[in-house]
């Protein structure tokens, strides 16, 4: 064993896929080669698959029967081993997929489908995930350890797995933090995630009590090592935009009409006034008296009215013109008289 645990480094060099991811163990070649061995009674027990895929173009399918025993310890188990060797102060990112079929057997026993296991040969794990009945659990710190998270056992579903661990004995530096469905669903909690100084090595496929009968299946895709989160954690799916709606347009307003100019003023048909009055009698004498009552001074007709004309209203001033030379003319005419007396 000692022998064979120093040619793991070695083992391990092709695998590395970059300095932040560790290694994969996706099954993408088409076969188990990214894996370190396997446990398992025959070939059909662990086979890579195109079926049932969560991710790229192959998964991992265990099954297990009643009786499949290959290593000759307790309970059945068909499991592929990678010897990932994690060292105390060490801190990892894991991702994986599982899915439980349909038809995948509900027993009130333990039903394990993924374990990081220490060198020692015998006991719980100090990290185990697992089923019982219809619940899926996640323990840290082997069979007297800590249930750090509980989920109902959906089928028929792509179990999507994001795991943060910090390897160490003691309870007050290790802890663990996961995601689930791209949701974390444990912070971070501390606990003991090793024994003493035992190393531990990861374990995936499916390992049961063996009292349980029905054929267990169970799938899983996408394993994934790495030093980030963002070397593990699924991308967030694009946002879907948002259309904003067209806006309806208004109903259309009635225009006001355009204000028509104002219509130009029509000038008023001009009125032909008389050029002259109706020309006065030419007196060559005043009445004789020039203080008695006025008589008939030959002057025409008088006018029609004050400011009024013969054709229709004679202005003012005409009227006043014309009563001026009437007493110009009495006023003559009295002269005349009284010239006449002195001779």
């Amino acid at each position: 064993m000692t022998r064979y645990l120093r040619l793991v480094p070695l083992l391990l060099v092709p695998m590395v896929a970059s300095a932040s991811t560790l290694w994969k163990g996706d099954f993408e070649p088409g076969n188990l080669s990214q894996w370190t061995k396997s446990q398992s009674v025959s070939s059909d027990r662990l086979l890579v698959v195109t079926d049932m895929v969560r991710e790229g173009k192959y998964a991992l399918k265990a099954t297990v029967r009643k009786g499949d025993d290959p290593i000759g310890a307790s309970g059945n188990r068909n499991e592929l081993v990678y010897l990932s060797r994690e060292t105390t102060g060490n801190e990892y990112f894991y991702k994986w997929s599982t899915l439980f079929p349909a038809n995948y057997p509900s027993a009130n026993k333990w039903q394990v489908f993924a374990q990081w296991h220490q060198d020692g040969c015998c006991g719980s794990p100090p990290l185990e995930f697992y089923v019982v009945g219809e619940q899926m659990r996640m323990r840290v710190g082997g069979s007297n350890g800590k249930i750090v998270w509980t989920a109902p056992l959906v089928r028929d579903s792509w179990h999507d797995f994001v795991l943060r661990v910090k390897w160490s004995s003691d309870p007050k530096v290790g802890f663990v933090e996961m995601y689930k469905n791209g949701k974390l669903v444990v912070p971070r909690t501390m606990a003991a995630t090793q024994f003493g100084k035992e190393k531990n090595y990861l374990k995936l496929g499916l390992y049961r009590d063996a009292s349980i009968s029905p054929v267990g299946v169970v799938y899983h895709d996408g394993f994934t090592m790495g030093t980030k989160l963002e070397d593990v954690m699924p991308p967030a799916p694009a946002p879907t935009p948002v259309t904003t709606p067209e806006p309806t347009p208004a109903p259309p307003q009635e225009t006001a009409p355009a204000p028509q100019p104002a219509p130009t003023p029509q000038p008023l048909p001009e009125v032909e006034l008389p050029s002259t009055l109706n020309p006065t009698p030419d007196f060559s004498t005043f009445p004789s008296d020039p203080e008695g009552p006025p008589g008939d001074l030959g002057a025409g007709p008088m006018p029609q009215g004050c400011g009024a004309s013969a054709s229709g209203g004679m202005p003012l001033v005409v009227a006043a013109a014309l009563l001026g030379v009437m007493m110009l003319t009495r006023r003559r005419q009295a002269l005349a008289r009284a010239r006449s007396r002195n001779r």
